[in-house]
């Protein structure tokens, strides 16, 4: 009898293990299917729709590396914006247009927050390589071939690509790449006013016996004989001024690295298809994601390739591999739409409007003036258009004020002084590639400016000419109102 009833419980016991069995397995193949699947990727996509979701009033974004309040990320707010959610805008606070970060691209990876998302496992590339022993994803490398294809403004067919730490990393590696190996000689660099300071900067702090600044080209020209090699930095479109420039020096000595991180189609018309034989690109511009620290160099000569290759390989072992993951699907979103048109629309659009109304304000003064904008017949766009560079270059043209920084300071203009650029101090470089808000604080004080010079002018009155004028530029909306 005994035996019959631990038999019936071991029975019992079985049926109901099997039965408790079979409804978590029930249980957890429902959850699965309602979270589309998701198991080890859900807890790290609910922290990031999380973080998202927090609202900053238009005026801000939480990150989730961000400082935390609770358990979440506190609002990190735009210029002149504060508070908990960025809410309160301070109206004397000045518009701080000095840096280069690409922000006016936000809106359009806010709009693709699902296409652009990624998730990243823990196990996710933790070797030092791909399987085929580089530390260049051979992937991500086919889209940036694919890319300038379709844009149309570098030549990679028979080309090789070198990944660097953004651009500033693969400048530095170009210099070394294009210096003789030759004992006790030394290459000249040179740039031509006005131009991106880093040059200067990165050359003489790595103080290498192999290259040393000298100067501007201009001290050069002449010197189509000489013997050493002289390297020339050539940005084009150029920083701070916009011009689509081309290497000054000529001869079979000189040697030119073209600075290409702003010849996309968000700035500038594409006239040809870059195939000289050192290029340099960077996701910053292109995508506005400068944080990721992302650029490519595009080089015809094999020798100069390796030489490269090994300054990235004792430099840093190479990118990042998750910087790689990240730039690819970037790169996957962009291609997935339009073929790669869709970003390159809403990035001129932007800066287009955004020339319109810096342009319509500064016309009427005769206190300040702007760089031409130059036209070209775009091969991306199949048309002729203006250049939309990424800063103004405003020059004070009052033989008084030769401090034009000082001058937009005292109105509440933080740019960045001509003297930076090795030019003139009676210019400012604005940029005009940060959020809306900067820069439609940028408006609001260039237009009490020119208010102001034109009530001089006038004898006094009550400056309502300019921002009339403005006001008719389409879509325009006075800072002041917006608020």
């Amino acid at each position: 009898m005994g035996n019959k009833s631990l038999s019936k419980h071991s029975t019992c016991l079985v049926f109901s293990i099997l039965l408790n069995f079979l409804l978590f397995g029930y249980n957890l193949y429902f959850s699965t299917v309602d979270d589309g699947g998701l198991s080890w990727s859900r807890g790290a996509a609910e922290e990031a729709e999380a973080v998202a979701a927090i609202s900053c009033s238009g005026h801000g974004r939480a990150y989730l590396d961000g400082v935390t309040s609770g358990d979440l990320p506190v609002c990190e707010c735009n210029t002149c914006y504060g508070g908990r959610d960025c809410s309160k805008f301070s109206p004397s606070c000045s518009a701080d247009v000095d840096s280069g970060n690409p922000l006016f691209l936000e809106p359009y990876w806010r709009q693709r927050a699902a296409a652009s998302a990624l998730v990243v496992s823990g196990w996710h590339r933790m070797g030092y390589s791909f399987p085929d022993g580089t530390n260049i994803s051979p992937e991500l490398e086919r889209h940036i071939r694919q890319l300038h294809a379709v844009v149309g403004n570098a030549v990679t067919e028979g080309r090789f690509i070198v990944f660097g730490a953004g651009s500033t990393q693969l400048l530095n590696a170009a210099v070394h790449a294009l210096s003789p190996d030759v004992p006790s000689t030394s290459s000249t660099v040179v740039a031509t006013a006005p131009f991106y300071p880093i040059y200067e900067l990165q050359t003489e702090y790595f103080a290498s016996v192999d290259f040393q600044y000298q100067g501007d080209t201009s001290l050069w020209i002449a010197g189509g004989n000489s013997s050493s090699t002289i390297i020339e930095f050539v940005t084009s479109p150029n920083n701070p001024d916009g011009k689509l420039n081309e290497a000054v020096l000529k001869g079979p000595n000189f040697k030119a690295i073209y600075d290409r991180a702003y010849y996309w189609p968000h700035f500038t018309p594409i006239p040809a298809a870059d195939d000289g034989e050192l290029k340099i690109f960077t996701l910053s511009k292109l995508t506005g994601h400068a944080g990721s620290r992302f650029g490519w160099a595009i080089v015809k000569d094999e020798d100069v390739y390796n030489k490269m290759l090994m300054h990235m390989q004792l430099n840093t072992m190479g990118v990042s591999r998750d910087t790689q993951l990240r730039a690819l699907k970037l790169l996957k979103t962009i291609m997935a739409e339009g073929g790669g048109r869709t970003i390159f629309d809403f990035g001129y659009q932007t800066m287009k409007s955004r020339w319109e109304k810096l342009r319509k304000v500064v016309s009427v003064s005769k206190r300040f003036s702007l760089q031409d904008v130059s036209s070209h017949y775009c091969v991306f766009s199949g048309r002729v258009r203006e250049s939309s560079p990424a800063y103004g270059w405003l020059k004070c043209e009052r033989e008084e004020e030769s401090d034009c920084y000082g001058v937009l300071k005292a109105a509440g203009i933080i740019g960045r002084g001509g003297s930076v650029f090795y030019a003139t101090d009676r210019n400012v470089r604005l940029s005009l590639i940060k959020t809306r808000d900067d820069f439609d604080l940028l408006v609001d004080k260039l237009q009490k400016l020119v208010s102001a010079e034109q009530d001089e002018e006038e004898g006094g009155g009550d400056g309502n000419g300019i921002e009339q004028h403005v006001a008719n530029v389409t879509e325009y909306q006075p800072l002041r109102r917006r608020m």
